[in-house]
Parts: structure tokens; sequence; C-alpha cells
């Protein structure tokens, strides 16, 4: 089972958006199991179980990990092909999110539109490096920097885009024959805040009688 698998087909797609199917593919990926095994856990019959299976299963979303005898059936041990699934902005077809609209390194949703392309095409890059059977190189860091002010917030933008701006100035070389383009990409977006911790319930009051 690989880590993540990238869904570029509509169809495929769209059999994860179900929830039943979700969870399945929920459970599937935590270790194999059969129908019967399956329908226990969601609270579905065997045979509603069976149904969704099949339709993953043409999918490719997951596979056959045994087929053993048990009293007069046929039971049949799947699991999911990946632990987790990202859809591609590829499913849209037209109107997946295109960057080269309306390019503006200050707009959310021009970041929104990056971050779908390069979804897409890592994908697309992981596709055709397992089907040729060789390593793809990539590189990723991550980091979180808490602004005093938004006057500071401007400033590191600025610095920070002068450095990749040098460093790709460096390292581009035009007339390298064998030389292959790279993508950079770099962003700066607020971090989430975690949800607030529920507020314990107070204990309830015992009935008349009953000791505390």
């Amino acid at each position: 089972m690989i880590e993540v698998a990238v869904i570029e087909d509509p169809a495929a797609a769209e059999a994860t958006l179900d929830p039943v199917r979700a969870r399945l593919l929920a459970e599937l990926s935590a270790g194999p199991a059969s129908a019967a095994m399956l329908a226990g856990r969601v609270g579905l019959a065997r045979q509603k179980v069976n149904y969704h299976l099949k339709t993953l299963e043409r999918h490719g979303l997951v596979e056959l990990v045994e087929e053993r005898r048990k009293g007069n059936v046929n039971e049949r041990m799947m699991r999911a092909t990946a632990a987790s699934f990202v859809i591609s902005p590829t499913a849209l077809g037209a109107v997946q999110p295109d960057p080269g609209r309306s390019p503006d390194r200050l707009s959310a949703r021009w970041l929104l539109a990056l971050a779908a392309r390069l979804v897409r095409d890592v994908g697309a890059l992981i596709t055709g490096a397992d089907r040729a059977g060789k390593p793809l190189a990539t590189f990723a860091i991550e980091g979180e920097v808490r602004f005093a002010s938004a006057a500071d917030r401007a400033a590191f933008a600025e610095e920070l885009a002068s450095s990749v701006t040098a460093l790709v100035a460096k390292y581009h070389d035009e007339t390298a024959e064998r030389g292959r383009p790279h993508r950079v990409v770099v962003a700066v977006h607020p971090s989430l805040r975690p949800p607030p911790e529920p507020e314990p319930r107070p204990a309830p009051e015992p009935a008349a009688g009953e000791e505390r």
C-alpha cells in the first residue's frame, strides 16, 4: 500500500465522495477486511457493502488481498490501495483552477489556484515515475513564523521574494542542453487556529435523598 494516491479520473473521484464509500475506504486503509466484517462496522447489509466495494475496486481504489473459503461462500479480503487519497484538479476538467488567469501574489484565491496546480502536476509526476519505476526528485520545506505586526509581515514577504528571485537567477541556466525546468512555489498564509476545547459539563445534581 502506498502512502498517498492522486485521483485524476472524475468517476473515481465521484466514487470517493459518497459517504459510505469514503467510510469503507477509511476502514480498509487501516487494514484488510471482508464485506461481512465491514458490514458490522458500518451498519449495512453485506450485499450493500459488496456493491460499494465492487465500485471502489472498479476504480482501483481497493484491491483483493486474499480469497478464502468460509462455510459455503468465498470470503474476499480487500484493502485500500493507498493510506490516503487526494483528488487532483484534473478531475474537474475545464473548470479546474488556472493560476495563469489572474496572477496576483497578494491574492488568496490565486494562492489556492497555485496549490491546485501543485497537486495536479505532482500527482501526474508521481504517476509517471511509478509507471517508469524511477524515483521522483522533489523538495519541500515547511515552517511557522509569528509576526509582531503587519509591517513585519510585509517586510518578511519582500525579503523572501528578493531571496528567492536571487536564487533563481543564480542557478537558472537557459543554455543547459540537458537541463530540466523545475517549478518553485513559495507561499505564506495565516495558520489555522485550533478549535476551542469543549467546556466540561457540570456534574448533574443528585436526586433528592441521594448522597453526593
